[in-house]
């Protein structure tokens, strides 16, 4: 499986996915955009992973990478190739799409449950199914609308639109199950500037809190995702 990696900062990276990615013997490279790096083709690849980030997608003044990049994933996807996107990186392929992205009302930042939403009758098969009720790490302060054809996946109290899928090959997570506790302690450092009081802002203390149980239920709703665009 070759793989390739969209990075868009150095203190995100794949998290938990890298053990699946390990499992699967897949050959990885990175895009390391906040470096300048080149895109590839977008022929020859079974995976694209778009990262988060704290950047909008919007910010194509500050970050002119981002033109390419939404490009790169729009000709990707119109080919077949699986993608996940994650945080940024769901934003980036509901934008890639012509969907609005856009600052939401709230920060959601912290340990929060989301919901997932039941197939519509008549909705064409190969749905990701999401539990009903799970508990995800939030870190973003943009939203998306839902590109056209695309089906919700989830949805939660402070944000409506959680997750979307594109027909089979094509997922996007607004949240990050590949969460650590070195990843959550890397976006603390570097953003914890963001940790602004809010209805749907956790503090610090509380955000460190979270058990071993509460990473190891979300990484394994991560590899239930990779297993559905593998299968895709």
């Amino acid at each position: 499986m070759k793989v390739q990696i969209l990075q868009h900062v150095p203190f995100e990276d794949t998290g938990s996915m890298a053990a699946w990615l390990a499992g699967r013997e897949a050959v990885c490279h990175y895009t390391r955009l906040f470096a300048g790096d080149a895109l590839p083709a977008p022929e020859g690849l079974d995976l694209i992973i778009a990262l988060g980030g704290p950047m909008s997608v919007n910010d194509e003044r500050e970050h002119p990478w981002l033109r390419g990049e939404k490009a790169f994933l729009r000709a990707a996807i119109a080919r077949g190739t699986r993608v996940l996107g994650v945080c940024l990186g769901a934003q980036l392929i509901a934008s890639a799409l012509g969907a609005r992205v856009y600052r939401h009302a709230e920060r959601e930042i912290g340990w929060f449950e989301i919901e997932g939403l039941a197939a519509a009758p008549g909705e064409a098969p190969g749905r990701l199914e999401l539990p009903r009720r799970c508990r995800v790490f939030q870190w973003h302060g943009d939203t998306f609308e839902l590109p056209a054809g695309a089906v919700q996946l989830a949805r939660s109290p402070a944000c409506e639109a959680q997750a979307f899928q594109v027909e089979r090959h094509v997922v996007a997570l607004q949240f990050h199950l590949e969460t650590t506790p070195q990843s959550a302690a890397a976006l603390l450092e570097h953003c914890r500037d963001e940790l602004v009081p809010g209805p749907w802002v956790q503090d610090e203390e509380t955000i460190r809190a979270a058990d071993a149980a509460t990473y190891a239920a979300a990484n394994r709703l991560m590899v239930r995702v990779l297993d559905h665009l593998a299968a895709a």
